[in-house]
C-alpha cells in the first residue's frame, strides 16, 4: 500500500477533473482542491501546500501553455511539491525545460495512459515519492528534439549556408558562385559537415540526401 499523498488537481474539462478526483480518491489519495484554470491552481497549491500537483498543460483562457507555465513557476516557488502534467500532445519545449530544472518529483505523461488505471496510480505514487515517470513518447520527443540542436549547434555558420543550398539543389559549382568562393572551398565545406553529421564516405551519393534531410529536420525543431 503506497503512502496516501494530498493532491491538487488542475484540468478545464469538468468530466476528465471529476474522474480523476474519483480516481485518486478511490486510491487512497485525499485531492484537496479541484480546479479548471491556471490562477485557480496556483491559489491551490499557496492555500493546501499539498503533496502533488496534477496539472494539464493547455488551460484557459487561451489554452497553450498556461498550465505547464504554473507548473514551471510550481516548482520554482516551492520545489517540495511534485508535479505530475499530463498532456493531450507531447509538448516537447516546455517538457525537455521543465526536465532540465526538475531533480526529482516530476511525472509528464499524456492523457492517453489514465486509462491504464493501476499504472497510472503507479506512476502518481512514484512522483508524489520524489520520483521521475516520463512517459515513453515524451522521452523520444525530447531525444529528436535534441538531435536536431546538435545539427544546429555542430556546424559553423558557412557550412550552414552550405547546407542549405544543398538543400534547395544547387551543385557544387553553383553553390560556389552563390556564396563567391572557389569550388575546392565548397568540397572542404562539404566534407566537413558530413564528418560532422556522422556520414561515412561508404554512403557515396547518399550523404548528399542524408545531410539535406537532417538539416530540414533541424530547421523544424
Amino acid at each position: 500500500m503506497t503512502a496516501p499523498l494530498r493532491i491538487v488537481i488542475a484540468e478545464d474539462s469538468v468530466l476528465l477533473r471529476a474522474g480523476l478526483e474519483r480516481l485518486l480518491a478511490e486510491g487512497g489519495h485525499e485531492v484537496v482542491a479541484a480546479v479548471g484554470d491556471a490562477t485557480a491552481l496556483l491559489d491551490a497549491v499557496t492555500r493546501h501546500r499539498p503533496d502533488l500537483a496534477l496539472v494539464d498543460v493547455r488551460m484557459p483562457p487561451s489554452f497553450t501553455d498556461e498550465g505547464i507555465r504554473a507548473a514551471t513557476l510550481i516548482r520554482q516557488q516551492d520545489p517540495e511539491v511534485a508535479l505530475l502534467v499530463l498532456s493531450q500532445y507531447v509538448e516537447e519545449r516546455y517538457a525537455s525545460e521543465l526536465i532540465a530544472d526538475s531533480s526529482g518529483g516530476l511525472g509528464y505523461v499524456l492523457k492517453d495512459r489514465v486509462a491504464d488505471v493501476d499504472g497510472f496510480l503507479d506512476v502518481v505514487a512514484t512522483v508524489g515519492a520524489g520520483g521521475t515517470a516520463l512517459d515513453p513518447e515524451v522521452v523520444q520527443q525530447i531525444l529528436v528534439r535534441s538531435r536536431r540542436r546538435r545539427v544546429r549547434e555542430a556546424l559553423t555558420p558557412r557550412e550552414l549556408e552550405v547546407l542549405q543550398l544543398m538543400a534547395e539543389g544547387r551543385s557544387n559549382a553553383a553553390i560556389a558562385r552563390t556564396l563567391f568562393v572557389s569550388a575546392g572551398s565548397v568540397e572542404k565545406h562539404i566534407s566537413s559537415l558530413f564528418g560532422k553529421l556522422g556520414l561515412a564516405p561508404e554512403d557515396g551519393e547518399n550523404r548528399r540526401v542524408l545531410a539535406v534531410l537532417r538539416y530540414l529536420e533541424s530547421e523544424e525543431g
